[in-house]
């Protein structure tokens, strides 16, 4: 069977081809990709190529399928798993297998398992693990979305706190707590203010800040602090841009004692340092945006980690257990990722969007791998539906839904768009 993938051969070098996938072993599994969306790890491993610890050396001559967010329907299942999967079932994918100690990873490392593309081989060890989840929802963008959900679902779970006088760690958020989601207006920060609302263990009050009052306004308009108030949370948006003192002003919403739970949202000094600083005693700061500099450092007030038990941790993705339970508060409709989701594109698109992940404004690009479409930002398709129909009922949809991307607009554009 031929596929239609975006691969790497090297350090910026992303190419759309088509080849034939080598037949089906008895341990494999062949699925159909229909959604996968844009992760800036990719666009990690796209820059640095073979200098990358998941990509193999030798990428220029055995190039790997790119992508790890990926949704879609299975295929064609092999003999050893045939009493699990069965062809026609939907799936979604936790990337994160850690097999026998390696690195390897779908969308790294993989000649024939990665998101970015129509069709793909998923190796024996994905089952092996458990990697490969059913999925009962409706829409498949909801499924690529769980692994960037299960990130922030983990960094919830990741987090832990002590009694006065008691060495035993508590797993979670404070329920009831403080929380403050610093640089929390893009689209893992909204995911994140929609966990923080719809989970099992909730906190009392959420602080998201950012600098940028688009986004704010964006995050507003799509939770309501007045609806979060009727769920007895108070949520509050914060620009901090022409602020003289942002930890003091931040501590002053709490009454001055500070934060049970900070979680920081991109990996800049400045916004580190604030977190540490509106701590509260036994506050735990999750560091949890990745930086490429080696070197990033930041100031941590000691005296506050002797007298005041603050910690600081970091989580870097999420487990298969924080990817299920994504999946499953999706399907309950419990939360939306859409929320993540600014821009929309085809294969044809992906690897250039790839490429430009950090210069192109807005949130998660999600990615329909069996059509042809220039990526184009959901605010984007009123103008567009001036000259194309399709983008002007795609804008009728989105804008019944609070400018978000939805299962009708997927239906809609997997039904009417040219394949």
């Amino acid at each position: 069977m031929k596929t239609r993938a975006v691969r790497l051969y090297g350090k910026k070098d992303l190419r759309l081809e088509e080849f034939e996938l080598p037949e089906l072993k008895d341990d494999e599994i062949l699925v159909e990709v229909i959604s996968d969306s844009i992760c800036m790890s990719t666009y990690k491993a796209a820059i640095l190529g073979p200098d990358h610890k998941r990509v193999p050396k030798d990428v220029a001559e055995h190039p790997v399928i790119v992508g790890h967010e990926m949704a879609g329907n299975i295929v064609q299942v092999g003999v050893k798993w045939r009493d699990q999967f069965s062809p026609g079932e939907k799936f979604a994918l936790q990337p994160a297998l850690n097999y026998k100690g390696s690195m390897a990873s779908p969308g790294y490392s993989y000649r024939y398992c990665g998101g970015a593309a129509t069709y793909a081989i998923l190796p024996q060890e994905v089952m092996e693990l458990g990697c490969l989840l059913k999925y009962d929802g409706e829409a498949y963008y909801d499924a690529s979305l769980a692994e960037p959900m299960s990130c922030i679902i983990g960094a919830f779970h990741a987090s832990y706190h002590t009694a006065m006088g008691c060495y035993e760690h508590k797993m979670g958020i404070v329920e009831g707590g403080k929380l403050a989601i610093l640089a929390g207006a893009g689209p893992m920060g909204l995911g994140a203010v929609d966990y923080a609302l719809h989970a099992d263990r909730r906190p009392g009050m959420i602080v998201v800040t950012d600098v940028d009052e688009e986004r704010l306004a964006r995050a507003r308009a799509i939770f309501p602090p007045e609806a979060a108030e009727k769920d007895g949370i108070t949520l509050i948006f914060a620009n901090t841009k022409a602020m003289t003192d942002v930890p003091g002003y931040l501590r002053s919403l709490t009454g001055g004692t500070g934060f049970d739970d900070v979680h920081v949202y991109a990996p800049i000094r400045g916004v580190v340092e604030q977190g540490d600083q509106i701590l509260g005693r036994d506050g735990c700061l999750n560091f949890f945006a990745g930086p490429t500099d080696t070197a990033f450092a930041g100031a941590i007030n000691y005296y506050n980690v002797h007298y005041n038990s603050t910690h600081v941790m970091g989580t870097t993705g999420g487990n298969t257990s924080d990817m299920i339970e994504s999946l499953r508060l999706t399907e309950k409709k419990l939360i939306n990722p859409a929320v993540m989701v600014t821009h929309i594109g085809g294969l044809d698109s992906a690897g250039d969007a790839t490429l430009r992940l950090p210069e192109t404004p807005g949130g998660k690009k999600l990615i329909y791998t069996g059509i042809d479409m220039a990526l184009t930002a959901i605010d984007e398709f009123a103008a567009k539906g001036r000259t194309n129909p399709h983008f002007a009922k795609l804008a009728e949809i989105t804008e019944r839904n609070k400018g978000l991307w939805s299962a009708e607009a997927e239906k809609y554009l997997l039904e009417h768009w040219k394949k």
